[in-house]
């Protein structure tokens, strides 16, 4: 009795409708995420953590401002050679050095999302593997044929 079970799941995943991504309520706009996303089909991109302490020249970047900006960069140029773009992001997790730094990442984070907003985390972190990280960002996204 499991086979057919199976069958069907397996038929859904396959044979799943075009991405289309949804707010759950509420969503705050001012701070740039939402309290969740539902979708349905697409493919899945799981990112690591990203963080923006170097430039694409190689320079360093120093500051949250910045360093927040690059991170997304970063995580931009990745989803673009999966397919998508940050209009993808469905979730992610932030992690900042310091809690004071949260309000600029969130103004910065404005700048990137302006409508769909993804669902977010943001943690304070002490310590990161790279002594040089202010910002780290762990996200996944949904890359579909069509938007909804």
């Amino acid at each position: 009795m499991r086979t057919p079970l199976l069958l069907a799941l397996l038929s859904s995943a396959l044979f799943a409708p075009s991405y289309a991504a949804q707010n759950l309520q509420p969503t705050n706009p001012a701070r740039s995420y939402s309290a969740g996303m539902v979708t349905e089909g697409g493919r899945i991109v799981w990112l690591a953590g990203m963080g923006g302490t170097r430039n694409p020249d190689g320079s360093k970047v120093e500051g949250i401002t910045a360093q927040t900006r690059q991170a997304f960069r970063n995580i931009e140029a990745a989803l673009k050679r999966a397919g998508g773009g940050l209009e993808h992001l469905v979730s992610m997790t932030v992690m900042i050095r310091d809690q004071k730094d949260g309000d600029e990442f969130v103004k910065v984070r404005g700048e990137f999302f302006k409508e769909k907003f993804p669902a977010s985390m943001l943690i304070t972190a002490k310590d990161f593997a790279n002594p040089d990280i202010l910002v780290e960002i762990q996200s996944v996204a949904v890359i579909g044929d069509t938007l909804k």
